[in-house]
């Protein structure tokens, strides 16, 4: 789960992490007021969207008067905001956050995340702050340090030296990033976090450390441990199908291919999604029915497959363990007929009751096309796209 900057800075504050001065606008009016309040000679209105590159999408501008940053926030307040991680398509910016101006010395970069190759916990600096992190990645890889910390030992003094080094601060400065780093370490372990970026972190003119920008990512697996957390969520920031699937426990991702699929298990459903693609085709989306996936499962599956208008053909792809296959295939004959489904359908059951599943798709009188192997149902479900 993602929340915006304003409520990531909210949880910075709360544990000593250092950021500017601001407040919440959903008005221009509220925007100037805002600005009034904090009293600075320059403040900054910030787009609240869950995107990265808000400033090069002009969701991020400098005011130098409370006037202009209500107008400022009436130019952001609406507009449909793009960036490179919305795509085309932009999001619609509902609010922005009003901050008090910084005196800006150096740009740096920080971050917290998990390390899946070493199972430990990482920490991501760079000189290079203000820039997209994949980029500096790519192109100077020298210039990015990276701190990995066992969770069972936690966040050491000398690798905190480590990271000081790394980013050419001075005494004073690497005694204020103990205190930084030991706070966002807190953090990210006590409310589960997955990802903590921090582009930039700032080094002002009087020598400090403000975290000017936030990004926290959570783990939605241990959301139930932090109410205060799962409260932040906003819908508004996310897929109206990915919501709806959540919401009865529906793990589906939003692609932009033209083959829909329902499958059982993740691993599966990835395998899937390369076999349509091996076959000359596109996934529609990524849709995890579960091993508990039963009749009202597979029907609302299928509805949210078909909220897609660009899917051209279903695949259906089942093994059979803890769901019996002749169950999912009175589940897929009950929904094709009560939803009306004129999309080409191919099925594909293997493991438990599978010849049973197969012929109870085979008596049903609808046009259900079955697969023995996957490489046969991705074939015939991307032949079934196109030719749709």
């Amino acid at each position: 789960m993602n929340v915006h900057e304003y409520q990531a800075k909210e949880l910075f504050r709360a544990y000593g992490v250092a950021v500017p001065e601001g407040e919440l606008a959903t008005t221009p009016a509220e925007a100037e007021a805002a600005a009034k309040r904090l009293g600075t000679a320059v403040t900054v209105v910030k787009a609240q969207v869950h995107a990265g590159g808000r400033g090069k999408g002009g969701g991020v501008k400098l005011a130098k008067s409370p006037a202009e940053a209500q107008q400022h926030a009436s130019d952001i307040l609406g507009m449909q905001l793009v960036t490179h991680q919305t795509g085309p398509e932009g999001k619609l910016v509902r609010k922005v956050y009003v901050e008090a101006g910084s005196d800006i010395a150096r740009e740096l970069y920080l971050a917290f995340t998990l390390d899946r190759a070493t199972e430990d916990f990482a920490i991501i600096a760079s000189t290079e702050g203000g820039m997209d992190i994949e980029q500096v990645a790519e192109n100077t890889p020298d210039k990015i340090h990276t701190e990995f910390i066992d969770p069972n030992v936690g966040l050491q003094s000398f690798q905190v030296k480590k990271v000081a080094r790394a980013l050419e601060l001075d005494a004073p400065q690497a005694k204020k990033l103990e205190t930084f780093l030991m706070a966002l370490y807190r953090l990210y372990v006590e409310k589960d976090a997955s990802l903590i970026e921090i582009n930039p972190l700032v080094v002002t003119g009087d020598g400090d450390l403000l975290a000017l920008d936030g990004k926290l990512n959570f783990d939605d697996n241990a959301l139930f441990r932090h109410p205060d957390i799962a409260e932040m969520r906003d819908p508004d920031e996310e897929d109206e199908r990915e919501r709806a699937a959540h919401e009865i426990d529906l793990a589906y991702v939003g692609l932009d291919g033209s083959v829909g699929c329902m499958v059982n298990g993740a691993g599966l459903a990835m395998a899937t999604l390369d076999m349509i693609t091996v076959c000359g085709g596109s996934p529609a989306n990524f849709l995890d029915a579960g091993g508990g996936a039963d009749k009202e499962k597979v029907k609302e599956a299928f509805k949210l497959i078909l909220r897609d208008e660009n899917v051209k053909a279903i695949l259906v792809n089942i093994f059979g363990g803890i769901v019996r296959c002749d169950l999912i295939a009175e589940g897929v004959v009950a929904a094709a007929g009560e939803l009306g489904i004129e999309v080409p359908l191919v099925v594909r059951l293997q493991g438990t009751n599978a010849a049973e599943g197969r012929k109870i798709l085979a008596e049903s009188g609808l046009d259900i096309t079955s697969a023995e192997t996957l490489q046969e149902a991705g074939e015939r479900a991307v032949a079934a796209a196109k030719g749709a």
